[in-house]
């Protein structure tokens, strides 16, 4: 039996690229067990490498029996160069898994009118966007992905070829890795 057949994900549908970085990334979200979550990857994904978002189908579903979809990039380009997504280092991985299972942790608390005026708001507006952000960082963040988090925010902001204008959104509407830091440090003021 193979290690991945040993670990159960119980209503989660994982690729095996990227199985063990799930897995870690949902281990620190408990709460999450029981949801349904599909991690899909997919062909071109506008202005981001992965994106969560509830199942169409679910979205006015019990909040209990909804389902979500994490949809991955399987192959970003930067620049002239086409980087698949395995190639990404595993903690970048985890942290980035860790900020989209932050969303679905947001999710989970809306009413699927509440998701639908979250959708048009994400889309319109950009002070929306920076708080729907911050609050699956800080979702991450407390559930102990900081250090992930820290390292993906590192690694698209010093990736020497990642475009300037997607390092610009990044740092208009993500938290950065200094602030980053204050979250983990109020959660752990040792």
């Amino acid at each position: 039996m193979k290690q991945k057949d040993s670990l159960k994900f119980n209503n989660k549908i994982v690729p095996d690229a990227i199985w063990r970085e799930a897995y870690v990334a949902l281990s620190h979200y408990p709460e999450l067990k029981d949801t349904p979550i599909e991690f899909k990857f997919k062909k071109n994904i506008k202005k981001s490498f992965m994106q969560a978002q509830p199942k169409i189908g679910g979205l006015f579903k019990k909040r209990k029996n909804r389902g979500y979809l994490v949809f991955i990039n399987e192959k970003f380009k930067i620049e002239d160069e086409v980087f698949d997504i395995t190639a990404v280092p595993s903690e970048v991985l985890i942290g980035w898994l860790g900020h989209e299972l932050g969303h679905i942790m947001d999710y989970r608390e809306r009413s699927g009118a509440d998701l639908l005026w979250f959708g048009v708001k994400y889309l319109t507006s950009k002070n929306y966007i920076k708080e729907a952000e911050k609050a699956a960082d800080t979702y991450a963040v407390n559930h102990g992905l900081g250090e992930q988090i820290i390292a993906t925010k590192n690694f698209i902001i010093n990736h020497s070829k990642l475009s300037d204008s997607y390092k610009d959104r990044i740092q208009e509407l993500y938290l950065s890795p200094e602030e980053i830091m204050v979250l983990i440090d109020e959660i752990s003021p040792d």
